[in-house]
């Protein structure tokens, strides 16, 4: 009788499992032939290691802020327009690099105090960017041209350093957990726009263009026989942002995000335009550029700003 039941037992679980794989129960189904994985090539393998050192764009430069004393270590103590009259005070005649500032700018900031209406240094936000718990300053400063200088600050032996120096001509400057993302229209390829993150690397003590890429925004105003791009006039650029935006600043500036995973943070400026068929891409040590665009080259729309948050 045990013996029985055993195979009444056997036979039912053999049913079963035969039915595992059968049409409309659930069962596992084969997804199709899948292409083999092809690991890289490298092209060129003889090719002798590099001799000279690559272009020093200065994305690791760093800077003391002089005179800048943050109370506990927290940079929400500190005056961002104090900040940056600071270093233009250190730096008076800086027209290009990292301190880079037109003349009618530096004068503005100036005079802040005295004509705060017309200060172009912008409300600061603030976010832990390097990922020591602790907050880091960023200040953005309008410029002719549509350009805007973004700069970083990080509170460092009761003092403040900066990390991050860019000018360009931007779409916008979001924020996507510790990355700082720019965006920048791109006129040499119409219908596309460059987008750059910004990433805190320990090992530089500075913020770096960590993702660099060109995406498409619009339709393209194609190619011509001659291989230049035709439609809206060209323009230069050098640019970030990854994914659709939406939320506000709260608290530390985190912004909130809605099927992406950047929050947004400030639009200003869009991009502006200069030598037909070439692409200028900015980094840190770039200061202010700007080229006039050409009769008939259609600018890029300004975004509306957001609404003003306390800080």
């Amino acid at each position: 009788m045990r013996t029985t039941a055993v195979v009444l037992w056997l036979l039912a679980l053999v049913a079963v499992l035969a039915g595992c794989g059968s049409a409309g129960t659930g069962g596992l189904e084969s997804a199709g032939p899948t292409s083999p994985a092809v690991g890289p090539v490298r092209l060129w393998p003889d090719l002798p290691p590099a001799t000279n050192p690559p272009m020093d764009y200065g994305e690791s430069d760093i800077q003391r802020v002089p005179g800048i004393r943050v109370a506990g270590g927290d940079v929400r103590s500190v005056d961002a327009v104090e900040v940056v009259r600071a270093e233009v005070r250190a730096h008076p005649d800086a027209r290009s690099g990292a301190d880079g500032l037109y003349e009618e700018t530096a004068r503005a900031i100036g005079a802040c105090v005295s004509a705060p209406a017309s200060c172009p240094v912008m409300r600061p936000y603030h976010r832990d960017l390097t990922g020591d718990g602790r907050d880091e300053l960023i200040v953005g400063i309008r410029m002719p041209e549509q350009q805007v200088a973004v700069r970083v600050y990080r509170a460092e032996g009761g003092g403040l350093t900066r990390i991050m120096s860019t000018v360009d001509q931007v779409i916008s400057v979001e924020l996507a957990g510790r990355d700082l993302i720019m965006r920048v229209g791109s006129a040499g390829i119409p219908g596309y726009e460059y987008r750059t993150a910004w990433s805190w690397d320990e090992r530089q003590g500075s913020m770096l263009p960590t993702r660099d890429e060109i995406v498409r925004t619009g339709p393209s105003g194609g190619r011509s026989p001659a291989g230049r791009a035709s439609g809206p006039g060209p323009g230069s650029g050098s640019g970030s942002a990854f994914g659709s935006v939406s939320g506000s600043e709260a608290g530390s500036g985190a912004g909130s995000v809605s099927g992406s995973a950047f929050g947004s943070v400030s639009g200003s400026g869009a991009g502006a335009a200069s030598e037909a068929g070439s692409e200028t891409r900015s980094r840190s040590t770039s200061g202010p550029a700007p080229a006039p665009a050409p009769s008939g080259t259609a600018p890029v729309p300004v975004p509306a700003p957001p609404p003003e948050e306390g800080p």
